[in-house]
């Protein structure tokens, strides 16, 4: 080693072991995570998933280009996380970044706008400098991906379901769910079978453009979808993973309820959007100013009781709350209208960390009530959506009117806090009609029908209640047709509807394993402006000086090392 350090060619050996080790590093390399929230670690279920690929992902970022700060942050994030999969699957996920649009014409830039908004890739508007020296511009970035496995097509939007008016948070909630995103994107296009949801009828259900977001851009393209009529079956086919039942507003019969009650005992799954009373925005409209809502009776208090919660028979109101146009004054014959906020249109998010409602924008209701758990024996109960920490219950009889906040004392009275809209429900379920059901009715059920009666579950299974079966309407323009779940057709802010929606499906039927990432925390840990602003001239000095000091020092610590070697030989 000494001859080699004294040799003059020893600059040669030093270049070619750099050479060696960033051959090594280009190959293999690894990370330590040290971060309080494991932000950098892929979870065991992404890894389980990316081994067991036997084709490759061809996966495209469409973050590319000079960006702002924040969306530059979050595609290398994505680059990161991706070179990540792309080791861990033994090179078959190909990733590529690429600008939209870059270098074509007019024409085809539309058409690929097009194309990206039909996969539900929406474009971001935000401000970027075009050339080192000149202003900033307004461009639009499409924060989406493309994953492409064999012959199959899908896509997903980085920013769904965050907030489009809390810049900072919302790119900082999606760099958290990158690897959700990614890897549930991944998950979802290399299955061979998915699963098949039906769409319960027969009592009341709308069919109509009201639900046409949920079933033809929702459901259809995540599941296999099939409509069924209740009384169309003696039972319900366990071809079907699960059940929705969404706004019915006619009475159930005991025979229906046994059905669904008999489809939970097997293992089916059954997400429950139901309104206790009958109020609508239409009514309001058509009553010019207020209305009574009342009970609609749908006979299902002793099934849900069973299962473990109660949607009671009233309104909520909360501060926090949509906006819609009412008058505030008139204009010779004419009302003048402008937004306000309306308390019956409350924004719901989640009071815990469960990663069905975990880092999303607000969910947008209508008219909800509030949700009782009940003793359920082997149930835990998760609360998923709820008002905020300004809310009220309105009992029945509810009189809904468009001013219902009058004064201040009015403003007093929301101190209820956190009033539950959306529950999760696991564990064996215990059947309804274990002591109820004839003796005729099993025997048909076992011989004729081959399902014979199941007191309760062999395994544990899950189902979600929610008491506002608007969460997964849609409102209908004039101009436009149906709008997506979730939009506020008088301000056009899309809440996070969907997202909710999807991932409580996912959570029922899907990759458990794979939605738990949503549970990730990125905790911004921001400079304290203050001191910034305090201690900024010595900072630069120490960035400006510290770096000379040490290569003075290096270099005497050399020239020593050098004279000892010398005087040694």
């Amino acid at each position: 080693m000494k001859k080699l350090l004294q040799s003059p060619y020893s600059w040669v050996f030093v270049i070619a072991g750099l050479v060696v080790i960033n051959l090594i590093a280009s190959q293999w390399h690894t990370r330590l995570d040290l971060t309080a929230e494991k932000r950098y670690t892929i979870s065991a279920a992404t890894r389980e998933l990316l081994q067991s690929l036997d084709e490759p992902v061809t996966v495209t970022v469409l973050l590319d280009g000079n960006l702002p700060a924040g969306f530059k942050k979050l595609a290398g994030s994505a680059r990161d996380m991706l070179q990540e999969f792309k080791e861990i699957s033994g090179n078959h996920v190909h990733y590529y970044f690429h600008q939209p649009g870059k270098g074509l014409h007019d024409s085809l830039k539309a058409e690929l706008i097009d194309s990206l908004h039909s996969m539900g890739i929406n474009p971001t508007n935000v401000r970027a400098r075009a050339k080192a020296g000149e202003g900033e511009e307004q461009r639009l970035v499409y924060p989406g991906v493309i994953f492409e496995y064999k012959d199959r097509v899908t896509a997903i939007d980085l920013l769904q379901g965050q907030s489009a008016v809390d810049g900072i948070n919302s790119l900082n909630n999606a760099e958290a769910l990158l690897e959700y995103k990614l890897a549930g994107a991944i998950d979802k296009i290399r299955r061979d079978r998915v699963p098949v949801v039906a769409y319960l009828t027969g009592n009341g259900q709308p069919q109509n453009y009201e639900v046409y977001d949920l079933i033809e851009k929702t459901i259809k393209s995540n599941y296999g979808f099939s409509i069924l009529p209740i009384d169309s079956v003696p039972v319900i086919p366990e071809v079907f993973d699960a059940l929705l039942i969404v706004k019915p507003v006619h009475s159930f019969s005991e025979s229906q309820k046994l059905k669904i009650d008999q489809f939970v005992m097997r293992g089916g799954k059954v997400v429950w959007m139901v309104d206790k009373l009958y109020a609508s925005l239409d009514s309001l409209q058509r009553s010019q100013g207020s209305f009574i809502a009342f009970e609609i009776g749908l006979n299902l208090d002793d099934l849900l009781f069973k299962y473990g919660v109660r949607i009671n028979p009233n309104l909520l109101q909360d501060l926090n709350c949509a906006q819609i146009p009412l008058t505030v004054g008139s204009l010779g014959d004419r009302p003048q209208l402008q937004l306000m906020p309306w308390v019956y249109f409350p924004l719901l998010s989640s009071p815990n960390d469960n990663p069905i409602s975990k880092n999303l924008d607000y969910v947008l209701s209508q008219f909800p009530q509030s949700i009782d758990t009940v003793k359920a024996e082997g149930i835990h109960k998760t609360i998923l959506l709820s008002t905020s920490v300004n809310s009220r219950i309105l009992s029945t009889p509810a009189k809904v009117e468009l001013n219902s906040v009058k004064n201040e004392e009015d403003l007093k009275t929301f101190t209820d806090v956190h009033l539950p809209v959306a529950v999760l429900l696991e564990g064996k379920f215990s059947s309804l009609f274990t002591h109820r059901i004839s003796s005729a009715a099993k025997d048909s059920l076992s011989t004729l029908y081959h399902s014979p009666f199941r007191a309760g579950a062999d395994s544990s299974n899950k189902m979600i209640v929610i008491s506002d079966a608007d969460l997964v309407t849609n409102f209908i323009s004039q101009e436009k047709g149906p709008l997506q779940m979730g939009e506020n057709p008088f301000t056009h802010y899309q809440y996070a509807n969907k997202e909710f929606f999807l991932n409580a499906m996912e959570y029922l039927v899907g990759n458990p394993g794979i939605l738990e990432t949503r549970g990730k925390d990125y905790t911004l840990r921001l400079l304290d402006k203050k001191k910034t602003d305090e201690q900024r001239s010595f900072w630069q000095m120490l960035n400006i000086s510290l770096p000379v000091v040490l290569i003075i020092l290096c270099g005497l610590i050399y020239t020593a090392v050098n004279r000892s070697i010398y005087r040694r030989v």
